[in-house]
């Protein structure tokens, strides 16, 4: 590509995720060349924006090779910024015609402000080769994000439009691949008659951070779940592909999502709670209610929690939990898969015998599986360890491996448009329950592991409630 166009540059997406990734890609010396151009509703003066560029590029520079710090200086220099309103007829297109293509347009914008982006183009309008990349949640409803997608298809090719999902990066992505396909061990008892349940969390201690504007219009289900945990299920439950190809693998992915299910009734099915007041280490968080922006008729959820069934052969009976929350005392980012208990333990053997767990960490990616062993002391007492493993860690930011595939064309990790329908079609009958108030909201003091009674808030086996930790910048803008 030659021009990268990012919409929506000044806002809080852009400083914090997605031009520090694009700087730690620069700084390897990949996509030398590149022409940068930040676009966005404010009248941003020169100087605002080199302050933004230069900020959030210099955490990149100490480790730069030679040419990737060559790359760097450049786009601090040269890199331009210009007020657009997007939605406007002609605006959009007047801006892609004074760059240089081929063009990859990064929507750093609210859905509902890419929807009438687009719809704002025509075929026309956009230069040769040109490609859209489009932040999650893409669209608003199942209706909206088939709507959009037959507005993209009317623009560009299905391989040039990249629906990305920062938090499945491509080495994580990789490494549960490689660890459930490349291991002969695993394939035989990765089914519904040796696995108990699986869970897949992202609790953070991050509570709204200024963020009311479009968290408090999406919420925990429509933020993390819906975007982002529904893909992480479903490459663990997936079929092996033939190859590591973008068709094979999103095909995978996606019969599993036209598989799964939220099943009613949703008060036993899902849950929703918001925090309280409460303490985050040395930091005190105000009610959600009372966070500036935050609207407490929208009933919006800070914490949400679903079971997701798989109408498959291989999964049948195996409820999928997936739990996402905010303000939440200790950060947890991780997959759990729980096997089922031996079915018969020899007379003679004293201590807890309890299931075998494996645990998926996201960024860093990190594996760990907890077994029973015998001893140290009582030959027959059976005590607990955990295996350990680090699993490869890419050179890059979540943000720099998006803008590297969709840089090299490369769709592989993309979200395809009938995937990104099916997401919406599993969560959106679970939205309008809780619309309609049929099920109710819990709270939960912020600092805390969440409402009590929720079996998923329980400590851990070493009583700090903590899985695996996850990346700091790992959540959406």
């Amino acid at each position: 590509m030659r021009s990268l166009l990012i919409l929506g540059a000044s806002g809080d997406l852009t400083g914090r995720l997605l031009f520090p990734g694009l700087a730690r890609l620069l700084a390897t010396g990949r996509h030398a060349g590149l022409s940068v151009t930040g676009a966005g509703a404010e009248d941003w003066s020169e100087d605002q924006w080199s302050e933004r560029v230069h900020e959030a590029t210099e955490d990149a520079l100490p480790d730069a090779t030679p040419e990737g710090r060559e790359e760097l200086d450049r786009v601090r220099r040269e890199s331009r910024y210009e007020q657009l309103d997007v939605t406007a007829p002609g605006e959009l297109a007047r801006a892609l015609g004074k760059l240089e293509a081929p063009v990859a347009v990064y929507f750093a914008l609210p859905p509902h402000i890419t929807e009438k982006a687009c719809d704002a183009l025509a075929p026309g309008d956009l230069p040769p080769g040109t490609r859209f990349v489009l932040e999650k949640p893409f669209g608003t409803s199942e209706a909206s994000a088939a709507a959009l997608n037959e507005t993209l298809r009317a623009l560009l090719p299905e391989q040039q439009i990249h629906r990305v999902d920062h938090f499945l990066g491509k080495g994580t992505v990789l490494n549960i691949l490689g660890l459930r396909f490349a291991n002969n061990f695993l394939e035989p008892v990765w089914n519904r008659d040796h696995i108990e349940k699986v869970e897949v969390f992202f609790d953070e201690d991050l509570a709204l951070e200024g963020r009311a504007g479009y968290y408090d219009r999406a919420g925990a289900l429509r933020d993390m779940i819906q975007s982002h945990l529904l893909h992480v299920m479903a490459i663990l439950a997936m079929d092996a592909p033939a190859k590591l190809n973008e068709r094979d693998l999103r095909d995978q992915i996606s019969a599993v999502l036209r598989a799964a299910r939220i099943e009613e009734p949703f008060t036993e099915t899902t849950r929703r709670a918001r925090y309280t007041a409460g303490r985050i280490g040395d930091r005190q968080v105000p009610d959600y209610t009372e966070e500036p922006g935050v609207d407490p008729s929208r009933g919006t959820e800070t914490l949400a929690e679903v079971t997701v069934t798989l109408a498959s052969w291989r999964w049948a009976g195996v409820p999928f939990i997936l739990r996402s929350g905010k303000a939440i005392g200790m950060k947890r980012k991780e997959a759990v898969i729980t096997f089922k208990p031996v079915p018969h333990l020899p007379e003679g053997f004293v201590g807890v015998d309890e299931p075998n767990r494996l645990r998926i960490g996201f960024g860093p990616d990190v594996l760990q599986l907890d077994v029973d062993v015998n001893g140290p002391g009582d030959i027959l007492s059976l005590n607990r360890v955990t295996l350990n493993a680090e699993l490869h860690a890419t050179d890059l930011l979540p943000y720099g491996e998006v803008l590297d595939g969709v840089l090299n064309g490369d769709p592989l990790l993309s979200v395809r448009g009938d995937t990104a329908e099916s997401c919406w079609r599993v969560v959106e009958p679970v939205l309008n329950a809780w619309a309609a108030g049929k099920v109710p909201m819990d709270t939960y003091p912020a600092g805390s592991l969440g409402p009590s009674d929720w079996a998923t808030s329980s400590p851990t086996e070493d009583g700090t409630g903590n899985g695996l930790q996850g990346p700091e910048n790992a959540g959406d803008a």
